[in-house]
């Protein structure tokens, strides 16, 4: 799928392109399968909150605006809410999760241009899951306490300005703010490139959550800018794309959207409404769940990549990919020493 020597650009982007043209079926089958099962589980979750709470929530929607809500009735509707958010939230992180390890497990195969399937991919990307979640979480996490502390300075900035407005001579908070927005916010964007090889890692060499973002870091290092560059062009790309394959089921969902509201009545009845409107929300379902493949999809072949090129380049690796794809080397130029094992 690539050259077995350090990656440019286009053999880069063209590796991911080639990749999830041959081996769509796999990828396909486990976005399926990932985000297929979220959604039943979502489905499950909001029928049996609303079976739940449904009589608390009709009788919230049918008061007067001028009347206050019981208690009786908002703590059971606000507890299924937040059921349903926690189901949600442990649904995303999972299937992220899945994904970022399904799409290197794919990738290992691809570089060595070996087949591979469906339930292969699942074994291997099920067996490194708690290692991906641990690695993304932490990324996340590490990355996350600047960008809080930015939203810190950002409060600050804004009561600052305010006590300026009333004259109280309050132009440290303006200072504060103003150091903290620039300093902060690249901080966490240089973390998050620094770790973004950690999925990656996590996959390849079977590593644990930690020592992957050690690797990750010492791979990112002396090329961050270049990882920065191509990830978000891969990121772009993968907008660009999932925006134009959502565009006809767009349109199409708006068509079936407007015959079925021209079928109801004057006074249509909530299940009315909702039938009429079936059509539409099934469409953009599918919209959805297309265009969230690609983007979940492209970005880690991208990230995956770039992984397998940083090797290429300060370890040698490829001959060793050579040989394990039994074919000839590809280059004889040492790179540095040849990487064995983790360290």
């Amino acid at each position: 799928m690539i050259p077995l020597v350090p990656l440019r650009l286009g053999d880069i982007l063209g590796g991911a392109f080639s990749t999830l043209g041959r081996y769509w079926k796999q990828l396909f089958g486990m976005g399926a399968a990932v985000y297929g099962g979220g959604l039943v589980v979502m489905a499950v979750a909001v029928v049996t909150a609303y079976s739940a709470v449904g009589d608390h929530l009709r009788t919230l929607l049918a008061l007067d605006s001028d009347a206050d809500p019981s208690s009786s009735d908002l703590t059971p509707v606000l507890i299924g809410f937040g059921v349903v958010f926690l189901v949600a939230a442990v649904v995303g992180v999972l299937s992220t999760a899945l994904m970022y390890a399904a799409v290197p497990a794919v990738l290992q195969e691809a570089v060595l241009g070996r087949p591979t399937t469906f339930s292969a991919v699942w074994r291997r990307a099920w067996s490194r899951v708690r290692a991906v979640i641990a690695a993304v979480f932490l990324t996340y996490l590490i990355a996350m306490i600047p960008m809080v502390l930015v939203m810190v300075a950002f409060f600050a900035l804004v009561i600052g300005a305010v006590a300026v407005a009333h004259d109280t001579g309050a132009t440290p908070w303006v200072v504060l703010g103003l150091v903290g927005a620039f300093a902060t916010g690249p901080l966490a964007i240089w973390l998050f490139v620094k770790f973004s090889l950690a999925p990656s890692v996590a996959v390849f060499e079977g590593q644990s959550a930690v020592a992957s973002m050690r690797r990750s870091s010492r791979l990112v290092h002396g090329d961050w800018w270049r990882v920065l560059g191509i990830s978000l062009l891969g990121a772009l790309l993968a907008m660009v794309t999932s925006y134009i394959i959502q565009m006809p089921f767009s349109f199409l969902g708006m068509f079936s959207g407007v015959i079925g509201g021209s079928a109801l009545g004057e006074d249509p009845s909530p299940t009315a409404i909702l039938f009429a409107m079936s059509g539409y929300l099934v469409v953009m379902v599918l919209g959805g769940l297309v265009s969230q493949f690609i983007t979940a999809v492209f970005p880690p072949l991208v990230t995956g990549l770039i992984y397998v090129d940083r090797r290429m380049r300060t370890e040698n690796l490829g001959p060793t990919l050579a040989e394990a794809a039994g074919v000839p080397a590809q280059y004889d130029t040492p790179y540095g020493p040849t990487y064995h094992g983790p360290r």
